[in-house]
């Protein structure tokens, strides 16, 4: 029956909740082997051998939010914060551009103290340096005039995560925050005119099998142009420090469903699948993700930006982080890929 599943959803990218469900019960290693072959298969039909590289820029850990999971929550008075003014940001994409970085993601806590005036002014600085090059904005919930402003100073893509389709499990997580309006931030996004990102977490504490396949079925709605998806790890100071962590086995099945649901995503193998796992990343690329975010943030700031506990790559300079996810990614058997990697879909504006 699984096989079976899986080449119903190969064929028609598509399949009901029920199905969805009963194959993710049945998931058997050799079911599980062939969902994850069918899933490259897609990704090389579509996208062919290439990993898009972004440079990702960590510019602020100061968060307005309280997620009781995040290591950045505003009630977290044991993490030293910082913020990158305008200049530090606009070195970090030159060296970025150096590299040969052509897609910069600016991603950082809802931080108050920069304003719609400083996006604007950060998203047309990137721009005017480096006018070829695509700038992604990850900074959470902002009104859609906000996103507008955003939009028309030049940011080409947005990552939202929706974090979870369960309203139960996200308000639970997220005291203070709105279900309804975590997602009509994403649909703004979108009628708006970004390429825009959604995303979960794995194995977040009270998580069900039927919580995932809403997912899924929220992804399948909104139809983004890219998808987040990495597993839960625990931060030592947050109220979920002693929970266990999502698996490498459940995110890569849900990697490789999410890409047969939507052929054309650009789905990345997360830092934090390298972190719960030496090889995570390479088995999410072979699962069908095909982006990776190497770090370009200052070398003195890097493991401020702790999400959660143990994350990799944070005593490397961006040379060296360039450097060794493209071992990885061609040892693994794919192409590192520099340009600005737009959604295969995408028409450019």
């Amino acid at each position: 029956m699984p096989k079976e599943l899986i080449d119903k959803l190969y064929r028609k990218n598509s399949l009901t909740k029920e199905e969805l469900l009963h194959l993710l019960h049945h998931l058997d290693r050799p079911g599980r082997e062939y969902l994850i072959a069918k899933a490259h298969e897609t990704r090389i039909r579509v996208y062919g051998s290439k990993v898009f590289m972004r440079g990702l820029v960590e510019f602020t850990n100061y968060c307005r939010r309280n997620c009781v999971y995040c290591g950045i929550r505003v009630s977290n008075k044991k993490i030293s914060r910082y913020r990158l003014d305008f200049e530090q940001i606009m070195t970090a994409c030159g060296k970025g551009y150096g590299l040969g970085y052509r897609t910069f993601v600016l991603q950082g806590g809802e931080d108050p103290f920069y304003t719609d005036q400083k996006i604007v002014e950060i998203v047309q600085g990137i721009k005017a340096r480096y006018p070829a090059c695509a700038v992604t904005l990850s900074i959470g919930e902002k009104s859609s005039a906000s996103y507008r402003k955003y939009y028309e100073a030049g940011a080409d893509r947005y990552l939202l995560r929706h974090e979870t389709a369960s309203p139960k499990l996200y308000d639970s997580l997220h005291p203070g925050m709105s279900f309804a309006n975590r997602r009509q931030c994403l649909w703004n996004l979108k009628k708006i005119g970004y390429q825009v990102g959604a995303g979960f977490m794995v194995g977040l504490p009270g998580q069900t099998a039927e919580d995932y396949i809403e997912d899924l079925h929220f992804l399948q709605e909104l139809q983004p142009h890219m998808v987040g998806i990495g597993p839960f790890i625990p931060h030592q100071d947050t109220p979920c420090a002693k929970e266990k962590k999502g698996t490498l086995e459940m995110t890569v099945t849900l990697l490789a469903m999410t890409r047969l649901l939507l052929p054309q995503v650009l789905l990345p193998a997360t830092t934090a699948l390298g972190t719960i796992d030496p090889l995570g990343r390479e088995e999410g690329l072979k699962a069908g993700a095909n982006v990776v975010m190497p770090n370009l943030s200052p070398f003195e700031e890097r493991k401020k930006y702790a999400l959660y506990d143990g994350k990799i790559c944070t005593g490397e300079e961006a040379a060296e982080c360039r450097q060794c996810i493209e071992r990885r990614i061609i040892r693994a058997g794919f192409l590192p890929d520099m340009s600005r990697g737009d959604n295969i879909d995408w028409k450019r504006r």
